[in-house]
Order: C-alpha cells, then structure tokens, then sequence
C-alpha cells in the first residue's frame, strides 16, 4: 500500500506540474535552460516573432528570472561570447609588461581569444539568417566591439606613452578589434573542420600588429 499525498497536495501539482499546464519545461533557474527555450523558439518562429515572455515560458520560469540573466533579448545571440569578452580587463592586465605597444596589442587579442571555448559559436554567427537576426545581429554586435576597443584604447595608451583619444591609438585599436572579429568570424562559420581559434586570429591580427609597429613603438612626439 502506497503512501497518501501530503494533506492539501492534489496529485500532479507542484512546479512540475503548473509549468506543464502552461505549455513549459518544469520551473527551474538556470541560464542555460533559457538558453536553450530561446535557441529552440529563434528557430521555430524567428527571433523576431520570439518574445521574452515565450522564451521564459518555454524555459518553465518566469519574466523576472529571465531578467536575472539577460539584460535583453539580444543578449542570447552572444552566448559564450559575452563571457569572453567580461574577460578583456582581465587578459590586459596579463599581458607582460616588457613588451612594444605593437606587440602587446597582438598578445592581448591571442589572449583573449584563448579564453574563449572551441564549442562557443554564437547564434549571432551561426544562424543569424535562419532565424532572421542580421540586423539585430549588426546592432549589437557593434555595441560589444566598440566596447572592446575602448578598453584597448587604453591598454594601448598606457603602453605607448599617448593618450586614449590619440588618433594613432584609436585607429590601431580599432583596426585591431575588425581584425579580430574577421577572424573569429571565419573560425566559428568554418564548421567542424576549424581549427584553434587562436590560430585564427593571429593570422588576422599580426599583419595589423605589425603595420603599424613602426609608428606606435616609436617613442611619441614631445609635447610643447
């Protein structure tokens, strides 16, 4: 004889239960569980025709939660990558410090780009098309890159004895980031047979790292 339900339990209640009355997976508050609701939902009806509220749904959580992850619905077209990126400050800070300003620039960005996972191809690269993202793609993505090379604005600034707002150091930290990102870009939309995304990039990066070695290892102008 089996055990009678806890007074005040119906049977098939709890969070099971209520999520699988509402159409989602039993509530649980895990990023990767939203993750997953939303790659399935982009893919079902378009990221555009995808709402928040569908993705938590489908996740078994509510709205709040997934405002505990994400800031915005875009933000899941950068998983993996987003992670890398918190990482800049960072990879920086590791860079020795012996090294020309045209060479930390190049170990930074191999830096970084050892950091990043070998499985971790965004949705923003791999099905942006499928799932009708190329413009959400393109927005946000410029966001997170100009974000980087401001911080390598600095880095560079610093290693070069100039300023942050030098036009040489933003120039060659905005070249650096394009460079970088045409790298990435061609690694993760390789397939299965890409090799290490490291490699990727320095072939982007060094022949920009070194263009412009002659200038920013010189010592800069003297001020008046």
């Amino acid at each position: 004889m089996t055990k009678s339900s806890a007074p005040g339990t119906a049977r098939g209640s709890g969070p099971a239960a209520a999520a699988s009355a509402r159409g989602g997976r039993p509530r649980a508050s895990s990023r990767r569980t939203l993750e997953d609701a939303a790659g399935e939902l982009f893919l079902e009806r378009g990221y555009a025709r995808t709402t928040i509220d569908q993705i938590a749904q489908r996740a078994g959580v509510g709205r709040n939660t997934f405002f505990n992850y994400f800031a915005t619905k875009s933000d899941l077209l950068w998983l993996d990558v987003d992670d890398t990126l918190r990482a800049v400050p960072e990879v920086l800070e590791e860079v020795p410090a012996g090294l020309a300003p045209s060479d930390a620039l190049r170990e930074a960005m191999l830096g970084l780009a050892a950091r990043h996972p070998h499985r971790g191809i965004p949705l923003a690269l791999s099905q942006r098309e499928t799932i009708g993202a190329e413009a959400e793609f393109r927005a946000s993505g410029l966001e997170r890159f100009l974000g980087v090379a401001e911080q390598l604005s600095v880095f560079l600034a610093d290693r070069a004895g100039r300023t942050p707002n030098d036009p040489l150091v933003r120039a060659a930290a905005g070249a650096t980031v394009a460079a970088l990102v045409s790298g990435a870009s061609g690694w993760a939309l390789a397939g299965v047979e890409r090799g290490a995304l490291v490699d990727a990039v320095r072939t982007a990066v060094e022949p920009v790292s070194r263009g412009y070695a002659p200038v920013l290892d010189a010592a800069p102008p003297a001020t008046r």
